[in-house]
């Protein structure tokens, strides 16, 4: 990174090279630059804000039996040898400036909601609040083998809670913007700021190799039992979906983590439909009703056999 005299570290000021060019730097890649440069870390850095309080943090601590008072806040990092407050402090108090964003959609994409919210304050409190509501949302669906009924969730309750813990305990808390999920008919997606820590690639994070981001906040979420140990999430996700036909999905940038999880019944029923069923209901998600004609139509497009596949269907109610 060269800045230029008179320019500052802005983004007309500071080029890079890129091969046998030198190019400007955007701004994400001048703070990524910083970042990197800089030893001190986000959450150990003196929190701006030093009114802050512990309502849920301290209920969540006394609920595991484990001291919170402040020869116990200093060893956690949530206060300096100083007394003041750290950014991992404000991160765990009721006034925590990070949010999670979550919405509920209509079908496969992003078009209609069905629901949304923000869920603010520590994040212990968003952790609890945000599971609950996807929870609402986990169906769990009735198979009948032999004589024995079995019950199965659209998603599995493990990749879940890990896929949420991965998004708040491994994001990157300098930058504001809100962490993001996502619920769809067919998935649900946990997107938030930050890629993978440098000098950590994508095969070894699928190896189990975990370098903290916020190894201050994986301590305490340690030290109340909500995580195991570095490096067994990703792992707990992909032994959830063991013996299903679809598997999750991780997409990494330099800034940004996406863990997708599918919904394995609705995956094993449109594996269980003929075309024209997964037709018909396709059509029912467009409308709040369909006629014959409306079949008709819908299935002579798809099929073009001039209405035969829709009479087959019909028949066969």
């Amino acid at each position: 990174m060269t800045p230029l005299a008179g320019k500052g570290i802005r983004p007309e000021g500071v080029f890079v090279r890129q091969g046998a060019s030198t190019v400007p730097a955007t701004e994400t890649m001048i703070l990524r630059m910083i970042k990197e440069t800089d030893g001190e870390k986000y959450e150990d850095v003196r929190s701006l804000n030093q009114e802050l309080t512990f309502t849920r943090a301290t209920k969540e601590f006394e609920a595991q039996n484990v001291s919170f008072g402040t020869s116990q806040q200093k060893t956690l990092g949530l206060m300096n040898a100083d007394d003041i407050f750290t950014n991992l402090g404000l991160l765990l108090s009721d006034q925590c400036i990070h949010t999670v964003k979550l919405a509920v959609f209509e079908g496969m994409e992003k078009v209609t909601f069905k629901d949304r919210r923000e869920f603010t304050g520590s994040l212990l409190k968003q952790l609890n609040e945000v599971y609950e509501f996807i929870d609402r949302y986990n169906r769990n669906r009735s198979e009948i083998e032999g004589l024995r009924r079995i019950d199965k969730r659209d998603y599995p309750p493990e990749a879940v809670r890990e896929a949420l813990l991965n998004a708040l305990v491994h994001r990157d808390y300098s930058f504001s913007d809100s962490t993001l999920i996502s619920i769809f008919d067919n998935r649900i997606e946990f997107a938030s700021i930050g890629g993978l820590v440098r000098g950590i690639t994508f095969d070894d994070m699928m190896l189990g190799i975990s370098v903290a981001r916020n190894k201050n906040l994986a301590n305490v979420f340690y030290r109340l039992k909500l995580i195991e140990a570095y490096g067994t999430g990703i792992p707990k996700i992909i032994r959830s979906y063991e013996g299903f036909a679809t598997k999750p999905q991780i997409e990494v940038t330099g800034n940004a983590f996406k863990m997708t999880l599918p919904n394995i019944n609705e995956a094993a029923e449109k594996a269980a439909l003929s075309e024209n069923e997964r037709a018909i209901l396709a059509l029912l998600k467009k409308k709040d009703y369909i006629v014959r004609k409306d079949v008709e139509v819908g299935l002579v497009c798809i099929t073009g056999d001039g209405g035969a596949s829709a009479e087959r269907v019909t028949q066969q109610g």
